[in-house]
């Protein structure tokens, strides 16, 4: 039987059709089987660690900090030349604001000299509540706080050397800042510290170092 040239033009294209489709389905097939294939080759190696940040690979590569001395954060002294104010605790004749003397000593009402020199304040505290106690007050409450510390100085390779009145939390980068900056010729690394009558011990110049009141510090020369 014989067919017309609609007829079979029209079967050459369904056939052109349906071979596309087949060769689109055969491609879809192997992406879907190529993918498999790697997430398996993923599975095998096992987990893996994940890659360090910039920052994390950055430091990693960088020298390790200096180390800090021990005494690089230590709390703050009393020490001759500290102005104090003492609250006892309902007892308003009892305080009142106080020097540390040249002695080390402070000189409070009723109870006399009570030594303050290399106290902290929490200790110094509790040496006056215990001598109020001895014989004066049942059970006494005393706060203090310094009212003036007493100044640091810096010298060496900084804008302006010399004497600073000390202000809480200071550190070693805020006293070069206060005398003026570093000069060109300064090594901007580290920094020499005099604290009480102690030796000069050297420091990182870091801002996690404690500047502490009546500190001598030095800012050394660069020889490069």
């Amino acid at each position: 039987m014989n067919h017309s040239a609609a007829e079979t033009g029209g079967d050459g294209f369904e056939d052109f059709c349906g071979r596309r489709a087949l060769n689109s389905l055969r491609r879809k097939a192997a992406a879907v089987f190529v993918m498999f294939a790697v997430i398996a080759v993923a599975a095998c190696d096992g987990p893996r660690a994940n890659a360090p940040a910039p920052a994390a690979q950055q430091a990693a590569s960088e020298p390790a900090d200096a180390t800090m001395p021990p005494d690089a954060d230590i709390d703050y002294e009393l020490g001759s030349g500290d102005r104090l104010r003492v609250i006892v605790f309902g007892e308003p004749d009892l305080s009142g604001e106080f020097d540390v003397g040249g002695s080390g000593v402070v000189a409070l009402p009723l109870i006399g000299q009570v030594r303050a020199n290399g106290l902290t304040l929490s200790a110094f505290e509790d040496a006056v509540e215990a001598k109020l106690q001895d014989g004066y007050l049942t059970n006494p409450r005393v706060s203090v706080e310094v009212m003036n510390y007493r100044p640091f100085y810096i010298y060496g390779e900084v804008s302006e050397p010399g004497q600073y009145p000390y202000t809480s939390g200071m550190t070693v980068l805020n006293a070069v800042a206060v005398a003026g900056g570093y000069t060109y010729r300064a090594n901007q690394g580290k920094v020499y510290i005099t604290r009480g009558e102690g030796d000069e011990v050297e420091y990182p110049a870091s801002q996690a170092v404690k500047v502490l009141p009546g500190d001598v510090l030095r800012v050394p020369e660069r020889f490069f």
